[in-house]
């Protein structure tokens, strides 16, 4: 989709699928219409860090397989080059492991399920 830039960071001691990951951003973008420029930014870090958010941003101990940070929660999203930024998602790679496991699926199937997961909380689609 031309409309929506996705910005990937990733640890390096972690492997992520990127294409699966643009691909589910892409797909819940599609679904929900979104027609003008947007920006996404996915990170993939480890516990500690994913700790330090939790601690820092929920005030809750321990970590979490995913943190999401919608910027329009601030206001007024700021538009850099006609495109509107929709904010942060957070994954916490040793968590999807420990999921994935538990669950029985591949690591890329849940860190998948988590970005469309974000997703939709970044477009102010919660949980009911």
């Amino acid at each position: 989709m031309e409309n929506v830039n996705v910005l990937i960071y990733v640890e390096s001691r972690y492997k992520l699928n990127r294409k699966k990951v643009k691909s589910a951003i892409y797909s819940v973008c599609e679904q929900n219409k979104i027609t003008t420029h947007v920006e996404v930014s996915v990170a993939v870090v480890g516990d500690r860090k994913m700790k330090s958010l939790n601690k820092k941003y929920r005030n809750k101990d321990g970590t979490a397989n995913i943190l999401t940070f919608p910027l329009s929660e601030g206001g007024a999203t700021p538009s850099i080059s006609g495109k509107e930024k929709l904010g942060d998602i957070v994954i916490s790679y040793p968590q999807v492991i420990r999921d994935a496991s538990r669950e029985e699926m591949l690591v890329d199937e849940r860190i998948e399920q988590l970005v469309i997961h974000g997703m939709n909380h970044l477009l102010g689609l919660h949980h009911e």
